[in-house]
């Protein structure tokens, strides 16, 4: 059995057998954040773009854990590899086997880069990923507005679990998140990345009300879905 724990806006924590993988580490800074960075253990860091709030804590937890820094390649090879992580790079529509199970990179619509040093840095294209472990996908949809190809994410790889952002004003927001779990046809989804901050301030439970079809878990950060 697999166990994915929350830990606010789009940091969750998949763990599964010895293989401790984090998903978007955004940690300190985050106000709805149970933990403190340096608690947190990895083995594993899935990266899908370079904004401050999902690129976050994972150059410290990884030096800090040793853990493989995934995500796209300028992301991974020009930025954490140059900060001192031990990464492996991949690029949109690629995946490759690790050791806790498959990994996919699939298409985010969205921007990636972050003022670092005084200057924007642009840290490549922004992605999701589709994690295959114990024989059922996750997927984390990063942030993204809604698009047609969710359809073929869904019947290409069945989904056990989807993350998706309904914050609105930088990614989906209730309605078109609601589309999107329609397009994806997942067993059971989690709303992420909504009510940090006043600006993406949303009710899940309106959103809950919305989906058809798939069950929908609202967790509080700190609590875990097992599946």
């Amino acid at each position: 059995m697999a166990k994915l724990t929350w830990y606010g806006h789009a940091a969750f924590l998949l763990e599964t057998g010895q293989y401790k993988i984090l998903f978007d580490p955004f940690i300190t800074g985050n106000p709805a954040a149970p933990v403190k960075a340096e608690q947190l253990q990895a083995t594993h860091i899935l990266v899908s773009h370079g904004h401050g709030d999902h690129l976050g804590d994972t150059v410290a937890i990884a030096k800090r854990t040793q853990a493989t820094v995934i995500g796209p390649f300028e992301l991974a090879e020009g930025y954490c590899a140059s900060k001192g992580c031990k990464i492996h790079p991949m690029h949109i529509g690629g995946s490759y086997a690790f050791p806790f199970g498959r990994v996919k990179l699939t298409i985010a619509h969205h921007g990636s880069g972050d003022e670092i040093d005084g200057k924007m840095l642009y840290l490549g294209n922004p992605c999701g990923f589709v994690v295959n472990v114990e024989g059922k996908n996750v997927y984390h949809a990063g942030d993204t507005g809604l698009f047609m190809d969710m359809q073929l994410i869904g019947q290409m790889h069945p989904l056990e679990v989807a993350l998706l952002p309904i914050g609105d004003n930088f990614t989906m927001g209730p309605e078109d998140a609601a589309k999107a779990v329609e397009f994806l046809k997942p067993k059971t989804v989690v709303p992420m990345h909504y009510s940090t901050w006043d600006i993406i301030k949303q009710d899940p439970k309106s959103f809950a009300s919305k989906v058809k079809g798939s069950k929908v878990v609202i967790l509080e950060p700190g609590k875990s879905l097992e599946f």
